[in-house]
């Protein structure tokens, strides 16, 4: 469907679920669509990110993945709390590119188009993309060295990979791209290509330990990673972070969406999340369906071994230093990416 039709469909949901709420105060789309027309075609593997903005200090439970209207919509909440401080939503690497354009759906106190109104002007200038990339370094760096190898096998996965997958994010935030997060690497190598730093993109894959992997190896994992998804959701009944993307619904994304990549070539970019959706579905099985766990794990352990070459702890640990190594050379590519960039102003 047209991204525009995805819109109008987020727009009704809002209206129509989210405004009744009396801590309602306002939702805004956010995610990879931002800044794209209204013309432009959403494909069957992506949704489109609507936030939800509540009063206070807590907000609900994420509800994930909902189908409205013929859209797919990646439903988040958010509290207002997170957006007061300005300065803070312009230094936040996650926050900031929601409020470059004026993407807000409903906003009946006029808190979000204020905000937008603040950030938009101010969203290039260098110290600010510079403080969005040091956040986008301190989230690799601090999440790393919080990895406690007492966890379960999956949450030690989960707790390596998506820090390591910020290192992506890094030169997307320096170009005043999005930093969006299941197609993080595709998008990444076309910044560093049109910033001549096609050099840094083979390590960045190396990081993850994918970089020398085969397509026939990946589709592999991804067919056994549709059994354990397959089987997983039916299983879910423990309330988890990311429950909405282990539904009949997202499979679109979670299993398609990485079809999709190895078919046109990028098996290796569809490498993070196969582990990603492979290890939060082990992390739900292993509460709420045990033996099903059990019966799974060889092929998620296998998957792990086969695309990063992680075979135990020690792997791991040794990986997430090599991760912490590297970042002084990242934030080097990063620097030359702003300085070389002529929509970083100031």
């Amino acid at each position: 469907m047209r991204l525009g039709e995805a819109r109008a469909a987020a727009a009704h949901w809002v209206s129509t679920y989210a405004r009744p709420a009396p801590d309602f105060l306002g939702a805004y789309v956010s995610g990879s669509t931002v800044g794209r027309p209204d013309d432009a075609e959403l494909p069957v593997s992506s949704d489109l990110d609507v936030v939800v903005v509540t009063e206070g200090t807590e907000a609900p439970a994420k509800p994930g993945k909902l189908p409205h209207r013929g859209a797919l919509l990646e439903i988040t909440y958010e509290p207002w709390s997170l957006l007061a401080d300005p300065e803070a939503v312009l230094g936040a690497y996650h926050l900031a590119g929601g409020f470059r354009r004026d993407t807000v759906v409903e906003d009946p106190t006029g808190r979000l188009r204020a905000l937008h109104a603040y950030v938009a002007p101010r969203f290039a200038r260098r110290e600010h993309v510079r403080r969005r990339c040091l956040d986008a370094r301190h989230r690799v760096e601090s999440r790393l060295a919080a990895l406690d190898p007492a966890q379960p096998f999956a949450a030690r996965v989960l707790a390596w990979l998506f820090p390591t997958g910020v290192t992506a994010h890094v030169p997307l935030v320096a170009a005043l791209r999005n930093p969006t997060i299941r197609l993080r690497y595709p998008a990444v190598r076309d910044v560093l290509t049109a910033y001549g730093q096609e050099a840094l993109y083979p390590e960045l894959l190396a990081l993850l330990g994918c970089a020398e992997v085969s397509a026939p190896l990946v589709r592999h994992h991804l067919d056994e990673l549709a059994r354990t998804f397959d089987a997983t959701v039916p299983a879910v009944r423990t309330p988890v972070l990311f429950g909405g993307d282990l539904t009949a619904r997202a499979r679109p994304v979670a299993v398609d969406g990485g079809r999709e990549l190895i078919d046109r070539g990028d098996h290796r970019e569809a490498v993070f999340w196969i582990l990603a959706t492979f290890a939060r579905c082990h992390t739900v099985l292993a509460v709420d369906a045990p033996g099903l766990h059990t019966a799974r794990l060889p092929a998620f352990r296998e998957a792990v071994a086969d695309l990063t070459g992680i075979t135990r702890t020690g792997d791991l640990l040794a990986r997430r230093d090599e991760v912490l190594r590297f970042t002084p050379r990242l934030w080097t590519v990063a620097e030359e990416i702003m300085a070389a960039n002529p929509g970083v102003v100031g």
